[in-house]
C-alpha cells in the first residue's frame, strides 16, 4: 500500500496539499490526514481522487498519535509523501501576547516544532528509496522578526531541521524541502491576527499556487521551496543584510503602528 500523510489537513495549505497530492501522485493508494475538526476531514473525501482515511486528533495531545502509529504497524504502508503542514502563529510582541494567553507560545513551539519531530520520526520507518518529506517552513525562517518572536523561531527551527535531515537522508535517498512561503490568503490570520503591513497585503499569495510550487520543488529534490520574486528577495536579503539592521526597521515599523 503506497500511501501520503498530511498534518493540519483541515484547512489552509495543508487542506491543500492533501487535495491536490492525489492529482500530483498517481500511484497512492491512500491519503492519511491528520488535524482535530473530523468533520472537515470527512469533507476532503468529495475533493480527493485517492480515498482518505482520517485520524481525528490534537498533535499536542498523545491519542491521535497513539491511533496512528498502531495503524502504521499494523497496515505496514510505503509512505511515499510526508507533509508536516500543522502549525499557528500569533502576531504581537512576546510580553503583549504573554499577558493576553501564557499558554499560547509554548504551544506555537509544541505544536510547529515537537509535533513536526514526533511526525517525522514515527513516519521514517516507513519510508525508502524515493520518499519525500515537505515541511512548512515560512519566510519568517530566513531572519528574528520583532512582533512575531515565537513564530520566527520555530519556523526557523523548521528551516534548519529540514536541511539537516535532507543532508543525513540523502544515502536512502529520501529528499526533505521546507516551504517557505510569505503570508498566503488562508485561516491562519484568523489565529495570528489580521494582516496589518500594506508591504505583506501586497505580496499576500494564494494557497494553491504556492502548494503548487512547493511540489515541484519537491518532485525536483529541492531543500528550499519559495513562492515569488518578493519571498525570494527576502530571502537573499535576509544573507546580505546584517539582522540587526533588519531588527532595527523592524522595530521602528512595531512602535509607529
Amino acid at each position: 500500500m503506497k500511501i501520503a500523510v498530511v498534518t493540519g489537513a483541515s484547512s489552509g495549505m495543508g487542506r491543500e496539499f492533501a487535495v491536490r497530492l492525489g492529482y500530483f501522485y498517481r500511484n497512492l493508494d491512500e491519503i492519511w490526514v491528520i488535524a482535530r475538526r473530523r468533520e472537515r476531514l470527512e469533507r476532503l473525501n468529495l475533493a480527493s481522487r485517492v480515498p482518505i482515511r482520517i485520524f481525528a486528533g490534537d498533535l499536542m495531545k498523545k491519542a491521535v498519535y497513539k491511533e496512528y502509529h498502531k495503524t502504521l504497524r499494523e497496515l505496514g504502508p510505503e509512505v511515499r509523501v510526508l507533509v508536516n503542514a500543522a502549525g499557528f502563529g500569533k502576531s504581537g510582541t512576546f510580553c503583549d501576547i504573554a499577558e493576553e494567553d501564557r499558554k499560547v507560545q509554548t504551544d506555537m513551539i509544541d505544536l510547529n516544532c515537537r509535533a513536526l519531530t514526533r511526525m517525522t520520526q514515527m513516519t521514517l520507518p516507513y519510508m525508502g528509496m524515493g520518499s519525500r518529506i515537505i515541511n512548512l517552513a515560512s519566510a519568517a525562517a530566513f531572519c528574528p522578526q520583532a512582533g512575531f518572536a515565537v513564530y520566527a523561531a520555530t519556523k526557523a527551527y523548521v528551516l534548519s531541521f529540514s536541511r539537516a535531515l535532507g543532508a543525513e537522508l540523502k544515502c536512502r535517498g529520501i529528499s526533505v524541502t521546507a516551504v517557505c512561503p510569505g503570508p498566503v490568503d488562508t485561516e491562519f490570520f484568523k489565529v495570528s491576527g489580521p494582516l496589518s503591513s500594506s508591504l505583506k497585503k501586497l505580496t499576500l499569495a494564494k494557497a494553491p499556487d504556492v502548494v503548487r510550487q512547493a511540489l515541484r520543488d519537491s518532485r525536483r529534490r529541492r531543500p528550499v521551496s519559495v513562492y515569488g520574486m518578493p519571498m525570494k528577495a527576502a530571502r537573499a536579503g535576509a544573507k546580505l543584510v546584517p539582522h540587526s539592521l533588519i531588527l532595527r526597521a523592524e522595530e521602528s515599523l512595531l512602535y509607529d503602528e
